[in-house]
């Protein structure tokens, strides 16, 4: 692989946490508990201490998790699996949400001492809600978690798939108490560029929050598996997989540029496109990949050891743009 660039981390918004551009997303390590444990097969702790273990040595400095993600489980695996890499509290930044569904701003403050538990030592970096649709308005929400932050529970505060709308009202809720909203966590990849159009990224970039990517490899369609092989589609649940086959012939040439671009680099399709989330839009927008396997690990943390040329960016912009 190409190397052109050094691992440089980058705030987390205008809060003073650093991070890599690519971290570590661990919805997985829910398997087979909860909402989206059905979504994933049960992982081994083994399992879940070499994929952790394996981004650690490959320079990821941080983890994102959920609530709902196992109603805590995920929590419990990423914090044995950081114990047993021997990282110290401080070495990690850990982030994870409050899911609030059918919930008041009130339960914010119940609920942290969950959050607290399972991660059993780390400390919560960044907390954020999950998703814009708590019983109680953004203001409510984003007060209590300032108290939070001057009670020392958490470090700094976040949204999760809040509209431009919805994260501005944040944002100026927590100006009011001194803070700033350090990311918004969004849907955004090679086949999901929304936020360029609908006025969050720019919001994003005006304000100074970080968006944090998930699902960077548009559900595994950006690696080309399921382009070479459309067989693996029998493999995955019903409405995952009637989602990636519509995608499947619209995203072909896509794919096909992201796998000449990797020979020139050395690289997978996969990391193409995770290295062009993290550097199209400046330092703006870092990613989240997740890994079920200690590889996936591996080439995610690889991301971080080269550069796209300004012409390949380019090259995938251009084709990518009927999906913004």
């Amino acid at each position: 692989m190409t190397v052109s660039e050094p691992r440089i981390k980058r705030r987390l918004g205008q809060t003073d946490i650093e991070i890599t551009p690519i971290g570590l997303g661990v919805m997985q390590f829910a398997g087979g508990a909860g909402v989206f444990g059905m979504m994933f097969p049960e992982i081994s702790q083994e399992t879940m201490n070499g994929i952790v273990g394996t981004a650690l040595d490959g320079g990821i400095n941080w983890f994102d998790t959920a609530e709902i993600y196992g109603r805590g489980r995920s929590e419990q695996g990423l914090a044995n699996a950081l114990r047993t890499a021997e990282k110290q509290d401080d070495e990690v930044i850990v982030a994870t949400k409050e899911f609030p569904m059918f919930r008041a701003a009130r339960n914010i403050p119940r609920t942290i001492h969950d959050r607290i538990r399972f991660l059993d030592g780390y400390s919560i970096d960044l907390y954020m809600v999950h998703q814009p649709w708590g019983v109680s308005p953004p203001e409510a929400e984003m007060d209590t978690m300032a108290d939070l932050v001057e009670e020392g529970k958490i470090r700094s505060v976040g949204v999760s798939n809040f509209n431009a709308e919805q994260m501005r009202r944040a944002y100026a809720a927590l100006q009011k108490r001194g803070l700033p909203l350090a990311a918004n966590q969004m849907q955004y990849s090679l086949l999901h560029r929304k936020i360029e159009t609908n006025g969050v990224l720019a919001a994003a970039k005006e304000l100074g929050i970080t968006i944090t990517a998930w699902s960077p490899l548009a559900s595994g369609l950006l690696t080309g598996k399921f382009h070479k092989d459309p067989e693996i589609l029998s493999k995955t649940p019903f409405g995952r997989r009637m989602r990636l086959r519509r995608e499947i012939e619209r995203s072909r040439p896509l794919v096909r540029a992201l796998e000449e671009v990797a020979i020139n680099h050395g690289a997978t399709p996969a990391q193409i496109a995770l290295n062009w989330l993290i550097h199209f839009q400046g330092e703006a927008v870092v990613a989240i990949p997740g890994a079920s396997k200690v590889k996936q690990a591996e080439e995610n943390a690889g991301v971080m050891n080269f550069k796209l040329t300004n012409e390949e960016m380019t090259r995938l912009d251009e084709l990518s743009r009927v999906f913004r």
